[in-house]
């Protein structure tokens, strides 16, 4: 009497091993993606965050080195919350520009406006150049103020638009952050310039 053994995976084995692999496989390749995402995400975030880097390093170069306009008006013109304008040769054409930082929604812009004719006037109805220097900037979402204005004391002005001739001292904070409902969590960058042409030992 020949006894025979048949080797090998009967229909319900081979259907668990097909789905056990599957949900591997689905398993493996959801990790994968969501690595990849997560990747791309801080990689934009650090590319944001560069960005606002260089931004605050222009505004602290301009601001610094602002001068009376070519029509003698004194260097600050503009102070808000959202919005800083002022009087600085920023291309060094020995021709002072009007200049202006301001955030609009989450997007950071400078501003620039050429004098023009003689007497020199600004036209500040459209400007010469306008340059988006940062985005995803979270301030007024996170109720940061962006510009705040000192005096020669250190002490803040509550009030700087009815005191700009007192101002010595501006300092300068941005919140950048691409998903606020995503980590990493914002990133905030400050500058600060005590401009030369306003200090009171000159």
């Amino acid at each position: 009497m020949n006894t025979r053994f048949h080797q090998g995976f009967t229909l319900v084995e081979m259907v668990m091993v097909i789905a056990i692999n599957t949900i591997l496989m689905l398993v493996i390749t959801e990790s994968i993606v969501s690595l990849y995402k997560n990747h791309g995400y801080t990689y934009a975030q650090s590319n944001e965050i560069d960005a606002a880097r260089r931004s605050v390093s222009d505004w602290m170069r301009d601001a610094r080195e602002m001068s009376p306009a070519a029509n003698g008006a004194f260097p600050i013109v503009t102070v808000e919350a959202e919005r800083f304008g002022f009087y600085s040769d920023i291309d060094n054409d020995s021709g002072v520009e009007y200049v202006e930082f301001e955030l609009v929604g989450t997007n950071l812009y400078r501003y620039t406006y050429n004098p023009i004719g003689n007497p020199v006037t600004y036209n500040t109805a459209t400007p010469d150049e306008s340059v988006l220097l940062s985005e995803y900037v979270q301030n007024i979402s996170q109720g940061q103020i962006t510009f705040q204005y000192y005096d020669g004391m250190g002490a803040l002005l509550a009030s700087p638009a009815a005191m700009i001739s007192d101002i010595r001292y501006i300092e300068m904070r941005v919140i950048v952050n691409i998903d606020p409902l995503r980590s990493p969590e914002e990133f905030m960058l400050k500058g600060s310039v005590a401009p030369r042409n306003l200090k009171d030992n000159l």
